[in-house]
């Protein structure tokens, strides 16, 4: 990846910082871009998680201020992409928003330079309908947390040309990420289709009173969840065989929920509120110890994973 030097990251929220950090670490020059009250916490939000990792022994706390010290920070958008031969944007979910910015980040940037998208639910087709040069605005989406999770999917719009598809793979690759291709832009991309598939048969289980919500968990995590890392599931149906998940399918998929609108049991708890971590009830009840364990065992099973992995 010589040709690309200069990163910017568009937005400074949520995931703005930890996608700056992943080019940071591995050396690339970066520039953060976003709202002057935003832009502050962006170090201090990259140091954190550093020595996090560092101290769960992935990377080493005498790298932490070199790599911050490769980002810069401006609320300039001219000024953030002048000198970018990558763009990552991460800002608020809006169609009209993310088209504008590309469209002018179209006209603001180098010619040679590739412009991504983050979002992870607008399709990177019509985010580009507003930009001349659309063969090279391809969707990035990292999952939060970005500098924990590995996955990028590498999303072809319809007007993505093969080069800005290479040379994205290539690049998140060259950060530690494992990108996968996406060769047709549809809701959901690939990984949110799966994901909310499984979440939609698990809240039916619920809301027919099949098995309460803690026990819907408990039957993921310790039996086909324990074997995701490693088996996936075409390699899963490849090795228990063809012809028995056949027979599996004509038996079993006719009573598998494959309602094409939102559950009434998860709008009605929307409705009242019961929003989940963040008001204390959603399927289950959180209390503040118990969403901060939850959170910190997701990070030590994400770094441990890192580290088992070398990353």
């Amino acid at each position: 990846m010589s040709e690309i030097h200069n990163i910017t990251v568009l937005g400074a929220g949520m995931m703005g910082p930890g996608i700056a950090q992943l080019f940071a670490v591995r050396g690339y020059s970066t520039t953060v871009w976003g709202l002057e009250n935003e832009l502050p916490r962006v170090a201090e939000t990259i140091r954190s998680n550093l020595r996090m990792m560092a101290g769960y022994g992935i990377g080493k706390e005498e790298e932490i201020e070199p790599a911050i010290g490769r980002v810069r920070t401006t609320h300039g958008l001219e000024d953030a992409v002048s000198n970018a031969d990558f763009v990552v944007e991460a800002i608020v979910e809006n169609l009209e928003i993310k088209q504008n910015f590309f469209s002018k980040m179209d006209s603001l940037c180098d010619e040679k330079a590739i412009l991504a998208t983050n979002t992870s639910v607008i399709s990177p087709t019509e985010i580009a309908l507003k930009s001349k040069h659309r063969e090279r605005i391809v969707g990035t989406h990292f999952w939060n947390p970005p500098h924990l999770i590995p996955l990028v999917e590498v999303v072809k719009a319809r007007d993505t040309s093969d080069e800005t598809m290479d040379a994205t793979m290539a690049l998140m690759a060259d950060i530690g990420k494992r990108p996968v291709r996406v060769k047709k832009d549809v809701p959901g991309f690939l990984a949110n289709r799966l994901q909310h598939a499984l979440w939609r048969e698990a809240i039916s289980i619920v809301e027919n009173g099949i098995a309460d919500p803690a026990e819907v968990d408990e039957a993921v995590k310790n039996s086909f969840g324990l074997r995701l890392p490693v088996l996936g599931p075409m390699e899963n149906a490849d090795l228990v065989g063809l012809d028995l998940t056949l027979a599996i399918h004509k038996y079993v998929l006719k009573h598998i929920e494959d309602s094409h609108v939102p559950s009434p049991a998860l709008k009605d708890k929307v409705e009242r509120g019961d929003l989940g971590v963040k008001t204390g009830k959603g399927f289950q009840e959180w209390s503040n110890e118990g969403a901060e364990a939850l959170r910190k065992g997701l990070a030590t099973h994400l770094m441990k994973w890192m580290k088992d992995h070398g990353k």
